[in-house]
């Protein structure tokens, strides 16, 4: 029986060995594991990718948002609008700079923030809005846009699941105040570990960023404030560097794939993603609904076939945030979704017979 999981980073890596290989040796011999100069190249040539003026490399997609936000001073009595459904990262960066996060339904056909929701959340203690741009879908920041003009809001853009996604001409984490990006193995553009960066157009605040993540230094044992030890790797960034080249063919084999998904699927009884025209959708992860959803991935498991659940608690619902008193019921889109979201499998080597076979077998299960 064949098997096909739900992303193949060794399928990746063979495609790129070679460079990969040569850039990680140099590292090696250079022994210039931290800020090395990669790191400083591969923020110029990111921040360029995104159309934004400044790219601070941090140690994940958590710090990036983190330490943002602190630097634009969100703290203890803020509120940060963000939405329900997402993963616990959005709201966890909010926390932790002891700022209060503030959840908001989702659309459900783009399974992002609800513009019109969001006004009646804002408060005299809001701060900022945080829109996730949801498995590589923009989120609809024309309205956020106006929103945050009207209530003198920041936009924090949560970019973690959307490297290469395009909002009516605008590159992601280049429209709000600043963009927060994850570089974990299985997004668009990984890493080999962990690593995150920060794209801004605000010249002071890139420069806050820098201190903020080595120990609040202008220089080696200068420390000007007490902050955090966040850095991108150096052999990681040589890494991104090899895989950035790649990336614009890379979200273009997504999208093909996306398009054969629901071409192949659009008979069926299920809701395929939808393919925006006036954005550019990344896929990160391909995502359909079913109610038949958990005897669906058991069919699919059987088949050889990995699928994923993304996310099968709302952030509302989880233990860790049971202080914030939300309850069952409170944002029931967001919860519809929970029940009935299946992940299938998407990558840009994903070969078009075997998501001819994905089909079939879905097909066979209905």
């Amino acid at each position: 029986m064949r098997t096909i999981p739900l992303v193949d980073l060794k399928a990746q890596y063979q495609t790129i060995k070679p460079q990969v290989d040569k850039a990680i040796k140099k590292i090696l011999k250079s022994t210039n594991f931290v800020l090395g100069e990669e790191v400083e190249i591969f923020e110029e040539k990111f921040a360029k990718f995104t159309g934004s003026k400044f790219a601070i490399g941090v140690g994940s997609g958590l710090s990036a948002l983190e330490l943002g936000m602190r630097a634009l001073g969100i703290g203890r009595g803020d509120e940060v609008i963000t939405p329900a459904n997402s993963f616990i990262a959005s709201s966890s960066a909010i926390s932790f700079t002891e700022a209060t996060p503030v959840l908001v339904d989702c659309e459900k056909n783009t399974f992002n923030i609800d513009p019109k929701k969001i006004e009646e959340k804002i408060t005299k203690k809001t701060k900022a809005i945080m829109p996730v741009h949801l498995y590589g879908r923009p989120a609809a920041m024309d309205s956020i846009q106006e929103i945050a003009k009207k209530h003198n809001l920041l936009i924090i853009e949560d970019a973690c699941q959307a490297h290469g996604a395009n909002f009516n001409g605008k590159q992601v984490g280049s429209i709000g105040n600043f963009g927060a990006f994850s570089f974990y193995p299985g997004k668009n553009l990984g890493a080999y570990g962990d690593g995150g960066i920060i794209t801004t157009n605000d010249k002071k605040l890139a420069q806050i960023l820098k201190g903020m993540r080595n120990y609040g230094q202008s220089q080696k044992y200068h420390h000007y404030y007490l902050a955090w030890n966040s850095r991108l790797d150096t052999i990681q960034a040589a890494i991104l560097l090899v895989k950035l080249k790649y990336l614009n063919n890379w979200n273009k084999a997504r999208l093909k794939n996306a398009q054969l998904y629901n071409k192949l699927l659009a008979d069926l009884p299920i809701i395929t993603p939808e393919i925006p025209q006036y954005s550019i959708h990344v896929f990160h992860l391909y995502v359909i609904r079913t109610a038949k959803r958990d005897l669906l991935a058991k069919h699919l498991n059987k088949n050889g076939i990995s699928t994923g659940l993304h996310y099968p608690i709302p952030i509302h619902l989880q233990e860790a945030y049971k202080q914030l008193d939300y309850k069952k019921g409170d944002f029931p889109i967001t919860e519809k979704l929970a029940q009935e979201i299946l992940s299938l499998p998407m990558y840009p080597e994903l070969k078009e017979s075997e998501i001819k076979y994905i089909a079939k077998s879905i097909r066979n299960f209905f």
